[in-house]
């Protein structure tokens, strides 16, 4: 095998030992702790929690390959300690040690300790052991930089929890990362599905297509956070411009209709929009309180909107999220931009001068607790970041944050003629949208600023992660 190499990372967290281990032990910990430019899924998870047995099979892509990584707990003790092995998979040899250290009174340290030894032996070690080390400092300070986030998030609500939430969209962008967040806070969650419905998770079904929900399954809620919608990131055809339309409003309205008629109604409905209501409004700020602009998604984000009143009427606490351009790796606008600004061919859109509003998907999840916990908000909440940027600026800074050129121009023609009716108002419209309503009642955003939110999506950036570590030979 060769000698191995140790990466040793600890970081100082906001709450007790006991809670750091609890955070890590509940469902959702390891997809939370997968990093956004990673591309990696959990195929299967057997045995209990975290104890000695537990089997977890993951894939990843290692360069331009797939590979299968099995890994298999080796160790448990509860609150100090948990390890996991590789069985099979990219590394000669890995062994993660996570572990738990008090630091009185009231925070704790987390170390993650890796032995590992790569490929190919004395080969693997010369030609990948440089890049290995970054990946695993880039990966590290990401992990520990949401753990440390989410137990300081969580910790400013435990009085109020936890909640059950009822969760429609659970497999989108959003939805994807809310679904942890929410269950590593401790909070339980059940999913609104169609087709085959997982009991033992507590599913609930859900067909809005032909108005068909299992409302007695929803008896008990708490919240609900409505995601749910056809995605507009397509050409829009007349009947694609009527599915958008139908998948909010139909949908929306069948849910609402739902918890209207519920014994016990949920405290609060938290509904997802999009700044799509305020339209194409030039160098114009907008706010919570501006009127709706013109065009097919004013249109659409205003009859969604409208389209809660049956929750509203029946005294349900209804907020509606009007979410900016959210920036993450995994998805949405920045997916989009990665491959031609990683080519070379990153610039300004259509002139550049458009103001585009971006939220960071970290911000996003921050703002839907907010709303949830927060009794007096109500009504619309911008879900913006503080600095809106215009469109050329975005490409300049994603350039500096990938280190490659952004010069070369789309020109508003060449959007109109690849994208139609969509690109024209996706991405030619301009929208300087403020979240007064957030900073009013005191949301601190985690990425107030563009390059901070693209660094920590894209893993160029280890700032504010307090990390002692040291490859070095440790055995052979």
């Amino acid at each position: 095998m060769g000698k191995s190499l140790m990466f040793d990372a600890r970081s100082r967290m906001p709450v007790p030992a006991s809670e750091l281990f609890a955070w890590h032990t509940r469902e959702g910990a390891l997809e939370r702790l997968m990093p956004p430019w990673e591309s990696a899924e959990l195929v299967e998870r057997s045995g209990e929690g975290l104890r000695e047995g537990t089997r977890v099979v993951m894939r990843m892509r290692v360069g331009p390959l797939w590979q299968t990584w099995v890994a298999r707990h080796t160790k448990y003790i509860q609150d100090s300690l948990f390890q996991d092995e590789q069985v099979s998979g990219p590394f000669a040899q890995w062994v993660h040690t996570h572990r738990f250290w008090p630091e009185p009174p009231s925070s704790s340290v987390l170390e993650d300790e890796v032995i590992y030894a790569p490929p190919l032996g004395v080969a693997g070690r010369a030609f990948g052991g440089g890049m290995i080390r970054r990946r695993l400092e880039r990966m590290f300070a990401y992990r520990h930089a949401v753990t440390r986030e989410d137990l300081r998030r969580h910790a400013a609500y435990a009085g109020q929890g936890p909640l059950t939430v009822a969760v429609t969209g659970a497999t989108g962008l959003m939805g994807s990362a809310l679904v942890p967040f929410l269950t590593t806070g401790g909070h339980r969650v059940r999913r609104l599905v169609r087709g085959r419905v997982d009991a033992a998770r507590g599913d609930v079904a859900w067909n809005p297509d032909k108005g068909e929900l299992d409302t007695a399954a929803l008896e008990g809620v708490d919240a609900v956070v409505h995601l749910a919608g056809a995605t507009v990131a397509q050409r829009w055809t007349p009947e694609v411009k009527q599915l958008i339309l139908r998948s909010r409003t139909e949908g929306t309205r069948v849910l609402c209709e739902a918890l209207a008629r519920l014994q016990k109604k949920p405290q609060v409905l938290v509904c997802a929009g999009a700044i799509g209501f305020y339209g194409d409004r030039g160098d114009e700020v907008v706010t919570e309180v501006s009127p709706p602009g013109e065009g097919f998604l004013a249109t659409v984000c205003r009859e969604w909107e409208a389209a809660s009143a049956p929750a509203e009427e029946a005294g349900i606490r209804v907020v509606h999220l009007r979410i900016g351009v959210v920036q993450d790796a995994r998805g949405g606008a920045l997916a989009k931009l990665m491959t031609p600004t990683l080519l070379g061919g990153g610039g300004p859109i259509g002139g550049g001068r458009q103001w585009m509003s971006w939220v960071s998907l970290e911000d996003v999840l921050g703002l839907t607790q907010f709303a949830l916990f927060h009794s007096e908000l109500k009504g619309p909440v911008n879900v913006v970041a503080p600095d809106a940027v215009r469109q050329g600026e975005v490409a300049r800074t994603l350039g500096r944050v990938l280190s490659r050129p952004a010069v070369l121009p789309l020109p508003a023609a060449a959007v109109r003629a690849l994208f139609g009716e969509m690109g024209q108002e996706t991405l030619l419209s301009s929208a300087h949208v403020r979240p007064e309503v957030a900073e009013r009642l005191g949301y601190s955003f985690i990425h107030p600023r563009l390059e901070d939110a693209l660094r920590f999506t894209l893993g160029h950036t280890t700032a504010g992660t307090e990390f002692m570590h040291a490859p070095s030979p440790v055995g052979s």
